[in-house]
């Protein structure tokens, strides 16, 4: 299929004056809707702007490419729009939008819009391809234009392929380097980053091969010939690629955006064999680098290695907990607590049947999230061989005393001693490198771990870890209130941040510890952000663009709904007015709902986990103040729009 035969002349705008990105997406969607492709409009609009908040699919250069597959759509098709001064698309390098192409395509098996989005994105990385579109006087000489280039394009990839299927031939001083492109739709910047690698290795004089792992599969797929050969491998990758296969050989490992803008230097570091040796029995050495060469400062591997524990952790938290919530929430309408003798009352959850129910499956999952966080911490410091070891250290932490410090200190003790184990285990002969992984790393990391565990980390955390939840559990008057500031206005600092996501964790924490008003301070302070620009949005509209106040009022919904990341497109546009005044709302709400004795047993949900809050007005009253106290300040301390 050609990109002539998706893009009608009706679909085309040589001279678009869009307000900003909201604009010109729907100005786009209503010039495919004159193709008479699509069935349904406003479903195939939805499913554009859905795919939009996914990620922009701004690409850079002055190229955006929207795209939606839609049962909305009856026939495949592309409109376009020049716009000749420039949109602000959110771009994932800054600069305005210059050339827009949106594509539909039927919810079919073919994917065709990823095909044609693949060529589409290649062919834009020319430029005087994208400056002749751009100044192109009429609809008839933009058409000719693709139709020229697509045909140029479709030459250049058959003679590629037709190579591809031969064995790479270098003269004896020629330099040859491999790489290897993917990003995680495996759609634009696959393609770019190879196209900018291939064109950059022509113009420098070298020989280059690059494999793109993109949505249609693996391709120009690298040979153990050609990378026995190469003076030095790219695998400029977002997304996980089979990487055994360059034990041995210099390897340069980074994003796949370095691939498309920093393509001279990757190349250059490559034939020069600048980058470390890659094993494949562990990370590669560089894995620690960025592509510039520079390290990582330790902070940001810990903070790396900490969220890749949370993250894997959090969906135990939260399923768990809102079972646990709701299986309380069941017992308190089905049993009057009060009229219970004294030693039943600690059953609360489990005295009727379909509580005990919902608490049994909560707490199973909610059992996992100590050997979770600490196993996932340890695989992102060891790789596969720290996952084990890590799962073990966080159980005894969770049979033990040491709780939730001790399964963090477990995590990283566990991937570093792997670490250690594999330095050691290094000189051993080539021939038990089958059993290392399954055998001397789990028998030796298990055991190390476990003693240090049992003798060393579990009595002074342990004993910490007690009088720490000792003195949350007897906190009352003024220290409750500024606790509940504090962690209500963290989670405005940064909206899921790393400071935001250490209130949040601390918030699970302590449910775990049976602490429930630490979290309803934590949510309410993660609720209010969003809230408040909506309000404001509304209150102050001389503050605020067009597009913002067309965006306000989702923040309604993603606040109610503890989706603190909806204030974050307001934030990074005014951070100096719009943060300060947004953690002074989330502090006050905080210490009020720790002031009024507000409890929450689960870990998310906003409004729809209401009824498992202690005191839901009060709670809702300090959520109404803390939400109009930042949109006040939002509305003194924004400057007017011009």
């Amino acid at each position: 299929m050609k990109i002539r035969d998706l893009l009608a002349a009706e679909s085309i705008n040589l001279n678009g004056a869009p307000a900003g990105k909201t604009d010109a997406l729907n100005q786009c969607i209503d010039l495919m809707a004159k193709s008479g492709k699509i069935a349904d409009v406003e479903t195939y609009r939805k499913g554009v702007f859905a795919r939009e908040e996914e990620g922009t699919t701004g690409i850079g250069m002055g190229i955006a490419i929207p795209h939606c597959k839609s049962d909305a759509v009856k026939k495949a098709g592309l409109a376009a729009m020049v716009v000749k001064d420039g949109v602000d698309f959110e771009s994932l390098d800054g600069t305005p939008a210059k050339i827009i192409f949106l594509i539909a395509a039927p919810n079919t098996e073919d994917n065709v819009h990823l095909q044609v989005l693949s060529k589409l994105s290649v062919m834009l990385m020319d430029e005087q391809f994208t400056n002749s579109l751009i100044n192109a006087g009429s609809v008839d000489e933009f058409l000719n234009i693709i139709d020229k280039a697509e045909k140029e394009k479709d030459e250049k990839e058959a003679a590629k392929e037709a190579a591809a299927a031969k064995p790479v031939e270098t003269a004896k001083d020629e330099v040859f380097i491999v790489a290897v492109t993917a990003c995680p739709t495996g759609i634009a910047h696959t393609y770019m980053a190879a196209e900018a690698l291939e064109k950059k290795a022509k113009e420098l004089g070298y020989q280059i091969k690059v494999e793109t792992r993109g949505s249609g599969g693996a391709k120009n797929v690298l040979t153990d010939a050609e990378i026995a050969k190469a003076a030095g491998v790219i695998v400029a990758c977002d997304t996980k690629v089979p990487t055994d296969r360059f034990d041995g050989k210099k390897v340069i490992e980074c994003q796949v955006s370095d691939g498309i803008n920093k393509a001279e230097e990757l190349v250059k570091r490559a034939a020069a064999g600048d980058a470390p040796v890659f094993k494949a029995s562990g990370r590669s050495q560089s894995s620690t680098q960025q592509s510039t060469g520079g390290k990582e400062s330790v902070a940001h591997q810990i903070y790396k290695h900490l969220m890749n524990g949370v993250s894997h952790m959090l969906p135990f938290v939260v399923g768990g907990g809102i079972l646990i919530a709701i299986a309380f929430l069941i017992d308190g309408f089905s049993v009057d607590l009060n009229s219970l003798p004294a030693d039943q009352r600690s059953n609360f959850g489990t005295i009727t049947e379909a509580a005990a129910l919902f608490k049994g499956i909560g707490g199973v999952a909610f059992g996992f999230m100590l050997p979770i966080l600490a196993g996932f911490i340890a695989m992102s410091i060891a790789d596969r061989p720290g996952l084990a070891v890590g799962f073990v250290g966080g159980a005894i932490a969770a049979n033990g005393t040491s709780g939730f410090l001790g399964a963090l200190v477990a995590g990283f003790l566990a991937g570093y001693t792997v670490l250690l184990l594999k330095k050691i285990f290094d000189k051993l002969p080539d021939s038990l490198d089958g059993m290392k992984p399954v055998l001397l790393y789990p028998l030796f990391g298990i055991f190390i771990v476990g003693v240090i565990m049992q003798f060393v980390v579990e009595p002074p955390i342990g004993a910490l870890n007690t009088a720490i939840n000792n003195g949350l559990n007897g906190m009352n008057g003024a220290s409750a209130v500024f606790l509940g500031a504090l962690l209500g206005g963290m989670m405005s600092v940064d909206m899921g941040g790393p400071v935001n996501k250490a209130a949040y964790v601390f918030g699970t924490a302590s449910i775990a510890a049976g602490n429930y008003n630490i979290m309803a301070a934590v949510m309410i302070g993660g609720m209010v952000p969003p809230i408040a620009i909506a309000l404001a949005t509304l209150f102050f509209k001389n503050k605020f663009t067009a597009e913002e106040r067309k965006a306000g009022p989702t923040n309604f919904i993603m606040g109610l709904s503890f989706i603190t990341e909806g204030a974050i497109p307001f934030a990074a546009s005014d951070p100096l007015r719009v943060i300060p005044s947004c953690v002074v709302g989330s502090a006050v709400a905080g210490a009020l709902s720790m002031a009024f004795g507000c409890t929450l047993m689960a870990p998310h949900g906003g409004i729809f986990v209401v009824p498992t809050i202690g005191n839901p007005l009060m709670y809702l009253v300090a959520l109404v103040i803390g939400s109009f106290i930042s949109c006040g300040l939002l509305g003194l301390l924004k400057k007017k729009v011009s």
